[in-house]
């Protein structure tokens, strides 16, 4: 991957419900500049925000938008990861957690029976993250940073430094660590 920061685009993924939204928070509070666009505004589910970008939502059809990523962070699912364009050159965080936990916040989102969890998803989420992680694998523009979204709730510092050495920027370690708030892991 040609290491032109400038050209590069920050890309935060995994499952929706991983911890996307936390990682986003810290990287933006570590000094790196966020694509959002505020259209989804923060509540119970996530009280810091989601860090979203709507065009990201149509990346399938449109990706005409995406030079305005060009030196910042992004936050894209893991499914919509493949059809990200191949001139731009990508430093992936790809965030990962228990899929029950990933289950149980989504069911709790939805507003819907926390103790009727929707099981079957978990093997197609699983397969989904699996060929999106086969397919970032096969790009040479494409470079992943796997994350345990419990192992940035349990030592924040040593993933904020993980996550530091991977992009290969001085991000403010210690904003990075104070946006991990502990209180937040409900769903375990």
């Amino acid at each position: 991957m040609t290491s032109n920061k400038t050209n590069t685009i920050v890309i935060v993924s995994g499952l929706p419900r991983s911890g996307t939204s936390m990682m986003m928070q810290m990287l933006s509070n570590g000094g790196l500049t966020a694509l959002t666009d505020d259209v989804r505004a923060q509540d119970i589910s996530n009280p810091k925000g989601y860090f979203e970008y709507e065009k990201v939502k149509s990346l399938a059809q449109d990706t005409e938008w995406l030079h305005l990523a060009q030196g910042k962070v992004v936050k894209v699912i893991a499914q919509l990861v493949p059809f990200l364009p191949k001139q731009f050159n990508y430093k992936i965080i790809m965030m990962h957690r228990d899929i029950k936990e990933i289950l149980t916040s989504q069911q709790k989102m939805l507003g819907k029976d926390t103790t009727v969890i929707p099981f079957a998803l978990s093997d197609i989420f699983t397969k989904q993250l699996q060929q999106t992680e086969q397919f970032i694998a096969s790009q040479p523009n494409m470079q992943v940073l796997p994350i345990q979204y419990k192992q940035v709730i349990e030592s924040p510092l040593e993933q904020a430094q993980s996550i530091s050495s991977f992009l290969d920027i001085a991000l403010n370690i210690e904003a990075l660590m104070k946006s991990v708030d502990k209180d937040l892991y409900r769903n375990k």
